[in-house]
């Protein structure tokens, strides 16, 4: 098994971007969801209420510096954009807040989980893709740990999929047949809730081995 894809979403329900390599730490890869969308009162807003947000794209610019659309997330434009994206008095924030994962700080998929479900990986916003597991294996992986280099990941749950599976990430245009699909023939989890144990460096192609408790 090897790190197949390794992805960051610098801010929380907007698309994220594709990286070969990453530090992984207690809060996830480095740069994950450090800017979320919020209300006047602080209130936090997805794409599960506004999913207009996945049509924007977030990345970290060489300086660090986090770039929405290719524009400086605290740009008048960037701001405009989010309150047509999210509604009237919604702007970004920069937080450690727990809230920032819905869960846990990582979410680690499997490639033969994403051939087994036959849709756009990108639907399940993971941050690790494993290649190499047949099948729904992944499934057998609650409780136990994995080894990628000094990385040291445990994974907890599998993870219970919500309405943002159904939108293309592409189009933005919904299926409600992707949710149903995954309640009918998965149980409704896919993927799993993850943390780390022991943090360090990942890269694309990195050997993963399998820890069972």
């Amino acid at each position: 098994m090897w790190v197949q894809e390794i992805w960051r979403y610098p801010v929380k329900s907007m698309a994220g971007e594709r990286l070969q390599t990453a530090e992984i730490g207690p809060a996830g890869i480095a740069g994950d969801r450090v800017i979320q969308v919020r209300n006047n009162q602080g209130r936090l807003y997805t794409a599960r209420t506004r999913p207009k947000l996945l049509r924007h794209r977030a990345v970290l610019g060489p300086d660090g510096q986090v770039l929405v659309d290719g524009l400086p997330w605290q740009s008048d434009a960037v701001g405009v954009a989010v309150e047509s994206a999210a509604g009237l008095g919604a702007h970004l924030v920069r937080s450690d807040a727990e809230d920032r994962f819905d869960i846990l700080p990582l979410l680690v998929a499997t490639d033969g989980m994403l051939k087994a479900v036959g849709t756009d990986s990108r639907r399940f916003r993971p941050n690790l893709i494993i290649g190499g597991v047949p099948g729904l294996t992944e499934r057998e992986w609650e409780g136990a740990q994995l080894r990628i280099g000094s990385v040291l990941i445990g994974m907890e749950d599998l993870r219970g999929r919500c309405i943002m599976t159904t939108y293309d990430p592409d189009s933005g245009v919904q299926d409600l047949n992707v949710l149903r699909r995954i309640q009918r023939d998965f149980q409704g989890v896919l993927g799993l809730n993850s943390y780390v144990i022991e943090p360090g460096r990942v890269a694309e192609g990195d050997p993963v081995e399998v820890i069972r408790s």
